[in-house]
Order: structure tokens, then C-alpha cells, then sequence
């Protein structure tokens, strides 16, 4: 599988499956965690150029393609929180977006306001430590198993195990983040 991922960077038609195949999953995780269309359909497009870059980095071995992509994307995400926050710091308005038509806007606040429901378990789950909160996102929101979380987040299985707990009981009154939960 390793020999697969690698191919997608330089086989267009392999890129296109791959990207046909995972693009609904990684429009939802970033539409659960951004409420602007034009910033979704950007990291949406980040993420896939992010793919072309790394797909030599992924293990088979080690989880699942969308597990792997939600890694890639939390770091794009996380890498354009810290470059909005600078450019924050730095000017007042924000410029630059790649204008999009009617139908796109329509479809990613269509999108959006489905995720609503995500974002206010997401908004529940603020005051938790970063490592336990990223655990719980991807294990209950995103529906990874705990393995793959740990995969998407570059720890050990066991270390995702432990901070799930930690975050399950902290949370242990809010039946939304404690119900169905795989893992």
C-alpha cells in the first residue's frame, strides 16, 4: 500500500481516484472545524496539494488512508490557524480569497450548517487539555478507531487509550460525547 500512496504524487489518474474516493470525508472534517466556506474549499485543496507532497509518508501498516488524511489535515488546519493568527495580528482585514461561484458557496454553507451540531460538541469540549481533546475529536466526532486517532495524531495506541479515558470522564455528564463512541 505504501508503493500505492507514493504513486498518487506522480499518477494523475491514481491522484484522481484517490481524491474522488476521500474528498466528502475531508470537506466534512474541515466543514466540523471552520464555518466559512471559502477557508473550507481552500483547505480542502491544501490538504489534497499536502497529499501529493507526503504520500510517501504513509504506512498501511500503521492505519487507514482517511486516518492518515485526517492527520494531514489537522496539520493544514492547524498550520492556517497560526498563519490567520499572524496575519491577524498584522492587518485588519482579511484579503486574498479565490472567488467562488453561487453553487459552491451554497454547497459548503449546505455543509456547514450540517456540521452545526459537531461544532457545539466542539465548543463542550474546549476546556479539555489539547492531546485528550484531539483524541475525542477524531475518536467521536470523526469516527476513527482509537488506533487510527493515534496514526492521525502521530502518538502511541496506548497513549490515545489513556487520553480518551481522561477525556470520557471529564466529559462524563454530556451524553452526546459519551454515546456510540467506537474504540
Amino acid at each position: 500500500m505504501r508503493r500505492k500512496q507514493a504513486g498518487i504524487a506522480t499518477d494523475h489518474v491514481a491522484f484522481e481516484a484517490f481524491y474522488r474516493r476521500h474528498v466528502d470525508a475531508v470537506t466534512r472534517f474541515l466543514a466540523r472545524r471552520v464555518d466559512d466556506p471559502h477557508t473550507v474549499a481552500d483547505l480542502v485543496a491544501e490538504v489534497f496539494m499536502a497529499v501529493l507532497d507526503s504520500a510517501h509518508t504513509y504506512r498501511a501498516g500503521l492505519g487507514t488512508e482517511i486516518a492518515w488524511l485526517y492527520g494531514v489535515a489537522r496539520n493544514t488546519l492547524s498550520a492556517e490557524r497560526r498563519r490567520a493568527f499572524k496575519e491577524s495580528r498584522l492587518t485588519s482585514r482579511v484579503s486574498g480569497r479565490r472567488p467562488l461561484d453561487t453553487d459552491d458557496v451554497a454547497r459548503l454553507e449546505e455543509r456547514i450548517d450540517a456540521e452545526g451540531p459537531a461544532r457545539k460538541v466542539f465548543k463542550a469540549m474546549a476546556d479539555l487539555p489539547e492531546g485528550e481533546r484531539a483524541v475525542l475529536e477524531l475518536v467521536v466526532i470523526d469516527q476513527l478507531t482509537v488506533t487510527e486517532a493515534a496514526m492521525a495524531l502521530g502518538i502511541r495506541s496506548g497513549t490515545a487509550k489513556v487520553r480518551l479515558h481522561r477525556a470520557r470522564r471529564t466529559l462524563q455528564g454530556l451524553p452526546f460525547v459519551m454515546e456510540g463512541t467506537p474504540g
